[in-house]
């Protein structure tokens, strides 16, 4: 396993939908080990997407663990390939979203309060199933990844404005995290 560089938010491989992962092989198991490991490396992240590594594939690895708390918490860590959200809830929830591709940058998002997400496991099994509370959040949130869509589009206006300063900031590489990143411009940056 191996740790790689996280991609910041204003670097083109985030801005578009990524491909479809046809063939479940050894090679994606890897990439899914990497990406775990990356996750952890970071100290803070439960969710993870393979182009936020810089990968053009449609893969997301969640792990709750820092979410004990949510008793709706499935086992951990988990391996959706080609999520799709099949229905989200009328219910909506407002809480504090981060994101290992914006540094130190956490604000409210309403997310529906439940989803039912489908996706193939690493084993080839799909799996179809209802994510409530934090899990549907951070379902939510990988999968908008997945899109192209970072959380902070999903803010309210307000809160966009309120957030320029430190979006800029992040943009230019004065705020930077304390693990690998890879800057728009392709350079890569270590604390």
């Amino acid at each position: 396993m191996a740790v790689l560089p996280i991609y910041n938010c204003y670097h083109p491989v985030l801005r578009k939908k990524t491909q479809k992962v046809e063939v479940i092989d050894q090679s994606i198991k890897d990439i899914a080990d990497d990406m775990l490991e990356t996750m952890y490396n970071t100290g803070n992240g439960v969710g993870l997407t393979a182009n936020q590594v810089g990968i053009d594939k449609s893969i997301v690895v969640i792990d709750l663990a820092k979410a004990d708390d949510d008793e709706n918490a499935p086992g951990r860590p988990i391996v959706m390939i080609n999520p799709e959200i099949l229905s989200y809830s009328e219910e909506t929830v407002e809480d504090n979203e981060g994101c290992l591709s914006i540094p130190d940058l956490y604000d409210k998002v309403a997310r529906a309060k439940s989803v039912e997400v489908k996706y193939t496991n690493l084993s080839g099994n799909e799996v179809t199933e209802t994510a409530e509370d934090f899990h549907a959040r951070v379902v939510q949130h990988e999968v908008d990844h997945l899109n192209g869509i970072l959380f902070v589009e999903r803010l309210s206006p307000l809160r966009k404005s309120l957030n320029k300063n430190r979006l800029r900031k992040i943009q230019k590489g004065i705020t930077l995290p304390d693990y690998p990143m890879v800057m728009p411009d392709g350079k890569l940056v270590q604390d």
